[in-house]
């Protein structure tokens, strides 16, 4: 099951899409990491339940330089149609 995930804070310009596909990669998550117009960051992740669990522990806190403020699931079931996790 894909989530969608907006993530609120200072987390453009601080190596955030980056630090997550590392970390996206590392936990077998496929999906995407972009940045949006708003500031915010969205992230589409698909994988299993424990690898799941570690990856949205990681968006909470982000790399070093972010400040997450908020991680807002904003689409359960979206659909995911990637074979691996990149930016976009």
């Amino acid at each position: 099951m894909a989530k969608r995930y907006k993530i609120h804070g200072r987390v453009q310009g601080v190596g955030f899409r980056h630090s997550t596909l590392r970390t996206a990669v590392s936990l077998g998550i496929k999906g995407y990491v972009r940045n949006l117009y708003d500031g915010t960051v969205e992230v589409l992740a698909e994988g299993d339940e424990n690898s799941m669990n570690q990856f949205v522990n990681y968006l909470k806190t982000g790399p070093r330089m972010a400040r997450v403020e908020r991680v807002e699931l904003i689409e359960q079931n979206a659909e995911n149609k990637y074979g691996d996790f990149h930016i976009r």
